[in-house]
């Protein structure tokens, strides 16, 4: 795992080939359970770990819906009980009776303590085919989800973390995949991987939701899928999990995926600013020094996993 200034010099410099402005730095981690953030845990520090669940090939061409899973029980799987989750998934089906986004932010159960779910979920609204987004424990009490998930773990203890400002973004990558390319392109074969969280403090972006209903018919393409899927464009400010690994050692991984939420109704899954003269990012990252893949897919391809 590279060191944390390490880090910073490298992604200072690919940072600023894409946005107008671009500071990178080494700093103790905000206090998380403080606003925008409102995290059941203070920091994303200690035994950093990257977990990536199911996969893209049980949701399309035709979802499994039997694909289920426990952040609870990840949490044992990737040898980190009590963790601290962020990520980007799939709900539970079989818990909400429809499909959505699912943003998890979970402090897992221990052997002390019960599990603390501050996550979100982003439905398309029955009534006006909006954006329907509701803090997860509001109306249930598990700790699911379903069919995919990409999620960054820790003890969730404070302690130096990398922050990054990146301000007008000149270039066409998104945020995200600035971050993972500019990785990719310095570490070469070795992969590495980062989450975190991060606020579009300024500006809009392009958001996807997923229908409530799976597709009865199969999707086969990219296409398929962006015809499927429901567009917005959502107003900052909006708080964002992402999970990155440069590349993919060969374990069929998805090396990126940003999940958002807001306190103003609206998140879902990150694609792009809408408004790169004024956007504005902060983010708090931490490289992961294991990786694991769960329930990887027997039968795999590459549609659906922009």
């Amino acid at each position: 795992v590279p060191s944390l200034e390490e880090l910073a010099g490298v992604l200072q410099k690919g940072l600023k080939e894409n946005f107008a402005d671009a500071q990178v730095s080494v700093v103790d981690c905000p206090d998380l359970t403080q606003e925008p953030f409102n995290f059941p845990a203070k920091g994303i520090c200690g035994k950093p770990r990257i977990a990536d669940v199911g996969g893209v090939p049980y949701l399309i061409p035709i979802a499994q819906k039997e694909k289920v899973y426990d952040l609870n029980t990840v949490a044992k799987d990737i040898e980190l009980p009590g963790a601290f989750i962020l990520g980007a998934g799939a709900v539970s089906s079989r818990v909400l009776g429809i499909n959505a986004e699912f943003i998890p932010i979970v402090k897992t159960k221990s052997e002390k303590k019960p599990a603390v779910n501050g996550s979100y979920v982003a439905q398309i609204n029955p009534a006006d085919k909006g954006c329907l987004l509701e803090k997860y424990s509001s109306k249930y009490t598990d700790c699911e989800f379903g069919l995919l998930a990409n999620l960054y773990a820790s003890e969730g203890q404070p302690g130096k973390v990398i922050e990054v400002k990146a301000n007008g973004r000149t270039g066409e990558l998104n945020f995200v995949s600035c971050l993972r390319q500019t990785l990719e392109k310095h570490y070469g074969e070795k992969p590495v991987g980062m989450g975190g969280t991060f606020v579009i403090q300024k500006g809009k972006a392009k958001i996807h939701i997923m229908p409530p209903e799976f597709s009865a018919c199969p999707l086969n393409t990219d296409e398929d899928v962006n015809n499927w899927l429901k567009f917005f464009e959502m107003k900052a400010p909006l708080i964002c999990q992402p999970v990155i690994v440069s590349r993919d050692p060969g374990f069929d991984l998805r090396v990126e995926h940003t999940h958002c939420f807001s306190h103003h109704g609206e998140g879902g899954h990150y694609h792009q600013d809408t408004s790169p003269d004024s956007v504005q990012y902060l983010g708090y990252f931490q490289p992961a020094e294991l990786l694991f893949r769960i329930d990887r897919p027997q039968e795999t391809h590459l549609v659906g996993r922009d």
